[in-house]
């Protein structure tokens, strides 16, 4: 064993002061070519929306439902209930829900990089059936492709992002996944916009051109190098170590390599990752695992996403109106999540967490109160309300790009030791989808049922998840990734549930507190 004794659930030297290297050329690259996945993610996510609402897909796949858009005795709010047409969105998240289960042990056995051309490759096949479909069975067919394709991209780039970038930079290239996902959901609204034009085969482009980031993907998976922390794992030190000095940019690495070879012997150890996450030991990011997700999605974000057209529609916006004002939340967002890349190793997570969380409690009531007062059946918002929903939705917006959007993938990938690593971001990508596709499904039925309540609903879940991470998210900030264990057995709340674990390791005790971190809140 390379230096030094290792702590169940991860390293027990603190030797993250003794880490040399810069930020090289070589793994700036590397982390945006690998975050060009996030973009398939959010170009989905920013699609599906616009294609729902556009008339020659309606006609084609939902003739029940153009109906009953046309008609205005129809209720503003039940317009676009229908549960095949729901079935469109989410059936792609159940199949990325299955994939990621998949994705974990070729993740972990085979590397990062297989898993990412994985779903480079599915994706592309599910754009090219999605936009050849001639009946519902291909579209569907098309959309099980892309969530196989979005279930193992999911799984193995924030892993790839984390292990790749140093500690001290770690969320801000970590963040490269949201931004590329932003930046895919902005680019969607703005291919809606103008395919909208074209009628009859408008919707055809626009679920064809995901065949652009998914061959960008795959490309780019073929052509990146694997992580140092992958090949170690694999057995492979050698061309580990000398990875790790070329995206370090020095040959001065031995703290940085010690600790990955410490980690790799005990992951190589645990033969049953999923069991082992059980444990007690790995029972604060088990939670954090579940909840960070969880909260992503109950924000309500994708449900704006998503349905932001027909949202909008169903607010009285005409066509192209909508898709305007959906393409306008699509840029906010990306810009917002600049806001979080430059200030997340610098202010650290929580306090983007809380702080976002409270703004986007403020405009979920906003929201819910106009509706509740100036918007009803047969009713349109006066262009005054009109105008002010639409800003505060992008505050909204924005408050979720600058703080859970990036962070509720961040903080789940760099929290796991080795040995546990691709099963904890296997169970992060299968909350987040299965959650996703609970609220995809879901959503237009709720909008139908509780009207302007529903964003009262999600404003309700925002206020639960702030109070969740000021009590039990410690700062992660600056913290090496193989060194995260030591975090959790010094938090207030946590030591008290794997300690009885961590006392059966005296080399442990004997070194925890030799990592210096930040105060923890109470």
């Amino acid at each position: 064993m390379a230096g030094g004794s290792f702590a169940p659930g991860g390293v027990a030297k603190a030797r993250a002061d003794e880490y040399e290297g810069k930020v090289t050329t070589y793994v700036i690259v590397a982390c945006i070519v690998a975050a060009v996945g996030g973009s398939i993610f959010g170009y989905d996510i920013g699609i599906s929306g616009g294609v729902t609402s556009m008339d020659g897909f309606l006609k084609k796949f939902f003739p029940s439902v153009y109906e009953k858009k046309s008609h205005s005795h129809e209720s503003n709010y039940c317009k676009f209930n229908d549960q095949g047409l729901a079935a469109f969105t989410s059936s792609l998240y159940l199949a990325g829900l299955v994939a990621t289960l998949f994705a974990s042990p070729v993740t972990r056995n085979y590397g990062r990089r297989i898993s990412i051309i994985c779903g480079g490759i599915s994706f592309l096949v599910g754009a090219i059936l999605n936009a050849a479909s001639v009946n519902f069975g291909m579209l569907l067919s098309g959309r099980i492709m892309l969530g196989v394709g979005i279930g193992f991209g999911n799984q193995a780039i924030p892993l790839y992002l984390s292990e790749m970038a140093p500690t001290h930079l770690r969320g801000g290239l970590n963040m490269m996944f949201q931004l590329a996902t932003t930046l895919g959901i902005f680019s969607a609204n703005m291919i809606n916009y103008g395919t909208s034009k074209l009628d009859q085969w408008g919707w055809r482009l626009s679920l064809g051109l995901a065949a652009a980031p998914a061959l960008l993907m795959t490309v780019g998976g073929v052509l990146l190098p694997e992580t140092p922390n992958s090949l170690i794992e694999q057995g492979s030190k050698e061309k580990g170590r000398k990875v790790l000095e070329r995206i370090r940019g020095t040959q001065n690495v031995d703290a940085e390599f010690e600790d990955m070879v410490d980690a790799s012997e005990l992951a190589n150890s645990v033969k049953h990752p999923f069991r082992n996450i059980l444990k007690k030991r790995n029972r604060p990011q088990l939670v954090m695992a579940i909840c960070m997700p969880m909260f992503q999605i109950l924000t309500g974000i994708n449900s704006i996403l998503f349905y932001a057209p027909v949202l909008f529609q169903s607010m009285g916006f005409k066509g192209n109106a909508s898709l305007y004002s959906s393409a306008l939340t699509g840029a906010v967002l990306a810009l917002s999540t600049l806001v979080s890349i430059a200030t997340v190793d610098r202010l650290g997570r929580r306090v983007l967490l809380i702080g976002g969380g409270i703004q986007m409690i403020v405009c979920q009531v906003i929201v819910g109160i106009i509706l509740g007062l100036k918007f009803g059946n047969n009713q349109q918002l006066s262009e005054g309300y009109s105008i002010a929903v639409v800003i505060v939705i992008c505050l909204f917006v924005a408050a979720f790009g600058w703080s859970w959007g990036p962070l509720g993938w961040t903080v789940p990938s760099e929290i796991f030791p080795l040995e546990t690593r691709s099963a904890g971001q296997s169970i992060t990508v299968a909350v987040n989808l299965f959650f996703t596709f609970i609220i995809a499904q879901s959503f237009l039925s709720l909008l139908c049922g509780l009207k302007f309540g529903l964003f009262l609903f999600f404003a309700g879940w925002i206020t639960i998840m702030t109070i969740f991470v000021y009590i039990f998210l410690p700062e992660t900030k600056g913290v090496p990734i193989e060194e995260m264990m030591l975090l959790w057995q010094r938090h207030w709340f946590w030591k008290k549930i794997i300690s009885e674990d961590l006392r059966e390791d005296e080399s442990f005790e004997r070194q925890k507190n030799s990592l210096v971190l930040p105060q923890q809140a109470p």
